[in-house]
């Protein structure tokens, strides 16, 4: 499935480092004689989608990324031992591409030589990535990759070298039904799924597994359709309470769009892929009505947490913006990384990985991080309104 990349020059290391994943060692320690070290730089990349269909998400991203490392730079750097470093970002486009993904990995950690590296955004990408980087000993840390087999291998081992920022599908599918169960007393849902990813399919099976009312209709949708109109006009003829949409903003804008204007004025329930402002944008402000999402950072939540509320007022400041959900979860992705390497002394790419999956407790602008011990990250969910394109109301689920 990939190609055969160059042997890489400390090919015993690699090979080490390989055996240990394989085996599922994470809490290992490893010399520094694996992995990559620093120079008078601790570098870092980016494996990024800036182009492509996930372009939205990549650049909101690169923006959370480019304001934690001038913040570190600004500070001094990075504490390794005694002294600090600067860090140096190392940014390339995978275009959402899953082979151009697994080609940047491989540029990255072979030629670049960067310690970590933050990315790719979405979960078939960082898929594409994790053998160039497991090879290499160099972890990774995804700020919104969801499926909940991402950070594993096929045997159910935990993938080494592999990290997130955010939480897993099947909790953020459960979590909406509850939300939609409890809080809407809808007891009839139609549920549109976007069945060209992993990430629609995911949290569609997720919320049929927790949600206890009746599934009136199950309908799928495919990455880049524009008319929703005949799925919508047959649901409105069913009685229903709610319409569970989990997607991206791209679609589920048009398909808000289309069913306020086929008369369609239940809840629209979805995901955090629509925690973006062009969903208003595309759907109208005036339709954007009784939308419900699921998401990691809740700008109305944010004003109460201190780290949070620095991180929205110098992330205006630069951009001249309100901080979306995927520059705050990629912000998170840069410090966690510095806390890994603060903790352990070492800004060797295997060390960085042993900090990472010993992370407890992190205070990020999106709430207390701790890393499990399959490499996801425990923390807590929000559901954002919106009334009139416009974030009204959050909720917190249990």
């Amino acid at each position: 499935m990939f190609k055969n990349w160059e042997k890489q020059t400390m090919k015993v290391a690699a090979l080490g480092a390989m055996a240990l994943t394989l085996a599922g060692c994470t809490s290992a320690k490893s010399s520094s004689n694996q992995g990559n070290n620093p120079g008078k730089t601790i570098k870092i990349g980016v494996n990024m989608e800036l182009s492509g269909s996930a372009a939205g998400y990549g650049e909101q991203q690169k923006q959370g990324i480019q304001l934690a490392v001038n913040q570190i730079n600004k500070n001094g750097g990075i504490k390794v031992g005694k002294t600090k470093k600067k860090v140096q970002l190392v940014i390339r486009d995978n275009k959402t591409a899953n082979t151009t993904a697994a080609s940047v990995a491989a540029q990255l950690v072979n030629n670049d030589k960067v310690v970590a590296v933050v990315g790719p955004a979405t979960t078939n990408a960082g898929t594409a990535a994790i053998p160039n980087m497991t090879k290499a000993a160099v972890p990774s840390v995804s700020p919104s990759a969801t499926d909940p087999d991402y950070t594993l291998q096929k045997s159910g081992a935990v993938q080494k070298y592999v990290f997130r920022a955010c939480y897993q599908n099947n909790f953020q599918g459960s979590s909406a039904a509850k939300f939609t169960t409890k809080t809407l007393k809808a007891k009839r849902v139609a549920i549109l799924t976007d069945n060209s990813s992993d990430y629609g399919t995911g949290l569609t099976k997720a919320f049929k597994k927790a949600y206890t009312g009746t599934v009136v209709s199950s309908q799928t949708f495919q990455e880049g359709d524009k008319d929703f109109n005949a799925i919508l006009t047959a649901l409105k003829h069913k009685k229903i309470d709610a319409i569970y949409a989990p997607g991206y903003y791209s679609e589920i804008g048009l398909i808000v769009k289309q069913a306020r204007q086929a008369g369609i004025k239940v809840p629209i329930v979805g995901s955090d892929g629509m925690a973006d402002a062009k969903l208003a944008q595309i759907a109208g402000k005036a339709n954007a009505n009784k939308v419900y999402y699921t998401t990691p950072f809740s700008t109305k939540a944010a004003a109460s947490n201190q780290v949070a509320s620095k991180f929205m007022t110098a992330f205006k400041a630069k951009y001249g913006t309100t901080a979306p959900t995927f520059s705050a979860l990629a912000y998170d992705s840069v410090y966690m990384i510095k806390t890994a390497i603060e903790k352990e002394g070492s800004a060797n790419s295997v060390k960085i990985a042993d900090g990472l999956a010993s992370l407890k407790n992190f205070q990020g602008t999106t709430g207390t991080i701790t890393i499990d011990k399959k490499h996801n990250a425990e923390k807590t969910i929000s559901i954002e309104q919106l009334t009139n394109g416009s974030v009204s109301n959050t909720y917190n689920v249990n």
